[in-house]
């Protein structure tokens, strides 16, 4: 019997699954955050290789024998040099782990999940992210840049776009169009914080940034509650969205798009607040002519099966898998809708 692993690896913590031929789970574990960038490859080899050794135990898999092939999809892992240092510290630190490995970032572990030829990743948490990758393995991506240069339409910028706007409002600078008062009573409630003053520690020297995102699920509630000004920052994120799949639309190629769907992989918490986005995303999309249409969908599995198939795939094994079960259809964009500006988006004949 063949055994395949994937681990789905953020910054905080990861998650290994252990297939066996038939593709099923016959073991599960969760470890650590597995980001070498900020861990260093030496403990993130370790993390990895104790996920693996505690899920063989749960499977009864003798620790000796090797995993045919162990798929890492995980933060940070977007340079292929260090991926290849980590592939390595791996086969000459743990030579009984796993027979083969596939290296990618996490985007491509959600990916996978829910398609064999790829499609468009859009991560909307606490960052975020959108990322193409077409059948021939060619990748294009918009966004990733962090805080101080992306972001958009994550939760942490829609948490720092309100307190942007109720600053700039105080300060008469710039009179928000909705009023404030809501807002500003939610950053002090959060923040724990009196004055805007007390604000200036949460953005310097006990910066946050999880923390600073979470905020962003709290002025959901007050949307939901028909605030107009959470609503507005909300109708923006949905159209920065919206405009990260536009930016990598024309890089599509013809293969993906067969089928006649293009599956964006919706990964993120700030997908459960779709009902809050739909309008402004969808208003934006209907701008261009597309020929296909977006399937936009949220993966139901952890995207370590994403890995796993990747790991799979690499070690030349046609390992069984039903998409179907591995998502949900969030929303369907039709083809053919159009132009309301600017000239039509088809795929590229690359």
């Amino acid at each position: 019997m063949r055994y395949f692993g994937g681990i789905e690896g953020g910054a905080t913590h990861s998650h290994l699954v252990i297939c066996d031929e038939s593709g099923e789970s016959v073991g599960t574990a969760s470890g650590l955050g597995t980001n070498h960038w900020g861990i260093g490859i030496p403990t993130c080899a370790r993390r990895i290789a104790d996920m693996v050794e505690r899920c063989k135990d749960e499977a009864k898999i003798p620790k000796d024998t090797p995993l045919t092939s162990l798929g890492l999809s995980l933060s940070g892992c977007e340079q292929e040099a260090t991926n290849r240092e980590l592939e390595q510290e791996l086969r000459s630190t743990y030579p009984k782990l796993a027979e083969s490995y596939a290296v990618s970032s996490d985007t491509m572990g959600s990916m996978f999940t829910a398609s064999s030829i790829g499609g468009m990743v859009l991560i909307s948490g606490t960052g975020s992210n959108c990322l193409l990758r077409n059948p021939d393995g060619s990748t294009a991506n918009c966004g990733g840049w962090g805080h101080f240069l992306g972001d958009e339409g994550s939760a942490w910028y829609i948490s720092y776009r309100a307190i942007k706007l109720v600053f700039d409002d105080m300060d008469n600078l710039e009179k928000s169009p909705q009023p404030i008062e809501k807002t500003w009573a939610l950053i002090r409630e959060h923040f724990s914080i009196e004055t805007r003053y007390d604000m200036l520690p949460h953005c310097y020297a006990k910066f946050d940034k999880p923390f600073f995102a979470n905020l962003c699920k709290k002025l959901a509630q007050n949307a939901e509650a028909g605030d107009k000004l959470a609503l507005s920052l909300f109708h923006e994120a949905g159209v920065l969205l919206a405009r990260m799949i536009k930016s990598l639309l024309p890089k599509v190629h013809r293969d993906l798009v067969k089928s006649g769907d293009l599956s964006v992989v919706c990964v993120g918490s700030v997908w459960s607040s779709w009902n809050l986005l739909q309008e402004a995303f969808i208003k934006e999309i209907s701008k261009m002519h597309i020929d296909y249409n977006l399937k936009l969908v949220r993966i139901t599995k952890s995207s370590a099966y994403g890995a796993c198939y990747l790991g799979a795939d690499s070690a030349k094994f046609d390992l069984p898998r039903n998409y179907a079960d591995n998502f949900t259809v969030l929303h369907i964009h039709p083809g053919g809708s159009p132009p309301k500006n600017g000239l039509p988006i088809k795929a590229c004949d690359c």
